[in-house]
């Protein structure tokens, strides 16, 4: 008898869970905008233990990847083909934050009652146990129901252990790493079948080069999940993970970094990009992570373009320095964000920023004023939008567990879109519909028209693109009632998947309701789709549109940085600027002193 018949099998489910919208259903899109990092690491991991043999010679691992933004999870249909095949499986619920937990759990129930074993790991348990002292209850009753918790990062064999121990029926109740950070230079290479990267707008992919920040930012989680020390890929690593992609008709990427300008290989990196790109055509086109710093870098965002950047995420925060400094944000510096922003406009870079919005000292007023000072004096495309989150494995949410002060119980809530706290200025009613309406300030058809025509002013640039993305953010907002980046293309959504514990509605008025809602919905995206249309299509044929400036793109000189706004009239800008000037004559006098040193030694 041949060998390979005699063979067991088991298969690995890798899941990266969804959340629910208001309504209890599960938030998927025919297709997503954003690929699961998580999801490409654990099956790159997978599939090195697949070919290592992890399990013996006499086992096949065979992997199924499932990302339930992009794709229906029916656990009730895994498990029948599970049973037609007879293998056995392991159910992995990976990359798991705390909005996504409640979801996570509710397919772990139907897994385990189906007599299959689970392990969940992500960033909501392993920031739990990071900064709790105790076993947050909803994760000792997701180990009651039966679920193995996986705390930390699976590369360094630790994967290899999970899938022994469950093919040995011994899996734990808790594996936790989080003392014992793994490096991920020549790590197993992240990456995805052609069916799973199809499911993403774009056939985008996604991978990571560093993990770990030096920061101390109080909302973040990632010092304390991934740890303040900083762990590395190398170049050879990223060859490898383009290539393999490439393969696939796969050139667009997500580095997930938090911040790719503080990679100390980040010079090696664009290097061999433009290696590839030069000398055989292979040329990516990349999506980075910055931060507010990254033009004082020599070189930097220059090298970043050529290496095929095109869009960049600026951790933002906040334009008034006294929030930053209360949130430990200290390295922005709100003297730098114009330049900063100018630099990577005139590389005709896209910037998209992340701005925080309910630190204590934020009003309804000033909210709103801090929308139109950006709009008028900071050159940057996408402003996203979030609300200030004690997320668990945060500083802030530790702090406030010590102290008992109310914060939502339903972790669902936990997507930085949802008030989960009361606000020490704002009553809970003025903040939601301050944050609401801080999101139609900025997207106003005028403004989107004036970063059309900013773009439009580059000699190359299609001003129709951002127009036609801040209006994408516009309808993700309005019309779906989700955090634009969330959002995906045509929404799914089905009766049966509802949320474990609230009613299942009946057949008719489900569809009812859905037809009613997508008929509402169209109505929108047809009002705003054109209205973006138009409005790129006015620019793009401006013959004019190169003569287009505006304060924002203008340089200001120093002593007239007070003029602005920016520095004028936020909470801390007039100190900021008398600190910088106060920096910058330290400064040159420290390089007056330096050259006279070297004149006498002469």
């Amino acid at each position: 008898m041949d060998g390979s018949t005699d063979k067991q099998r088991l298969q690995l489910i890798l899941i990266k869970p969804t959340h629910y919208d208001d309504d209890g259903y599960p938030i998927t899109w025919l297709r997503s905008h954003i690929p699961s990092n998580t999801l490409a690491a654990l099956y790159g991991l997978g599939d090195d233990c697949r070919r290592r043999q992890v399990l013996g010679p006499g086992v096949e691992i065979v992997i199924r990847p499932f990302d339930e933004t992009n794709t229906r999870v029916r656990p009730d249909v895994i498990v029948r083909d599970l049973g037609r095949g007879g293998d056995r499986a392991l159910v992995c619920l990976v990359g798991v934050q705390s909005n996504q937990f409640p979801r996570a759990v509710d397919l772990a129930r139907q897994f385990i009652k189906a007599g299959l074993p689970v392990a969940m790991g992500g960033f909501h348990a392993a920031g739990c146990l990071s900064m709790l002292p105790v076993v947050p209850p909803e994760i000792q009753q997701a180990m009651d129901m039966g679920v193995s918790i996986f705390a930390g990062e699976a590369e360094e064999g630790r994967l290899d252990v999970v899938l022994q121990d469950a093919w040995n029926g011994r899996l734990k109740p808790l594996y936790n790493y989080m003392e014992d950070l793994p490096g991920i230079e020549g790590a197993p290479t992240p990456s995805l079948p052609p069916s799973a990267l199809a499911r993403n707008e774009g056939r985008k992919s996604s991978f990571d080069l560093g993990r770990g920040c030096p920061f101390q930012c109080s909302f973040c989680t990632i010092i304390n999940v991934q740890g303040r020390k900083s762990r590395f890929r190398n170049a050879d690593d990223l060859e490898a993970i383009i290539r393999e992609n490439y393969r696939q008709g796969i050139t667009s990427f997500f580095i997930t970094d938090d911040n790719m300008a503080r990679n100390r290989h980040w010079e090696e990196f664009f290097d061999r990009l433009i290696e590839l790109k030069e000398n055989e055509g292979i040329q990516a086109s990349l999506i980075i992570q910055v931060d507010t710093q990254c033009h004082r870098i020599p070189n930097f965002i220059a090298k970043a373009q050529w290496a095929g950047v095109y869009r960049v995420f600026i951790g933002l925060e906040n334009i008034n320095p006294d929030n930053l400094l209360a949130a430990k944000k200290r390295q922005n510096k709100i003297t730098e964000y114009r330049r900063m922003l100018q630099a990577w406009h005139t590389a005709g870079v896209s910037t998209w920023a992340g701005y925080i919005l309910g630190f204590p000292g934020d009003t309804r007023e000033s909210v709103l004023r801090d929308m139109e000072i950006i709009k008028k004096e900071l050159p940057l495309d996408i402003l996203e939008l979030f609300i200030l989150t004690p997320l668990p494995g945060s500083e802030d949410h530790q702090t406030l567990w010590k102290q008992g002060v109310w914060m939502d119980a339903d972790l669902n809530k936990y997507d930085l879109h949802h008030r989960v706290v009361h606000h020490p200025r704002m009553s809970d009613e003025e903040f939601d519909r301050t944050y609401r309406d801080a999101w139609k300030a900025y997207y106003t058809p005028a403004h989107i028209e004036t970063v059309a025509r900013r773009h439009g002013a580059i000699a190359g640039r299609n001003p129709a693109e951002p127009a036609q993305f801040m209006t994408m953010f516009k309808i993700m907002f309005e019309a779906e009632g989700v955090h634009p980046l969330e959002g995906g293309i045509v929404r799914m959504k089905y009766r049966r998947d509802r949320r474990y514990g609230m009613k299942i509605e009946p057949w008719g008025l489900f569809h009812l309701r859905l037809a009613a809602e997508t008929w509402r919905k169209l109505k929108i995206y047809g009002r705003l789709a054109w209205q973006g249309w138009r409005i790129g299509q006015k620019v793009k044929h401006d013959p004019r549109r190169l003569e287009y400036s505006d304060l924002a793109l203008e340089p200001v000189a120093e002593e007239e940085l007070d003029k602005l706004a920016l520095f004028a009239e936020t909470a801390g800008g007039e100190a900021a600027v008398v600190k910088k000037r106060g920096e910058d004559l330290a400064r040159a006098r420290a390089a007056v002193a330096h050259n006279q040193r070297l004149a006498a030694a002469e």
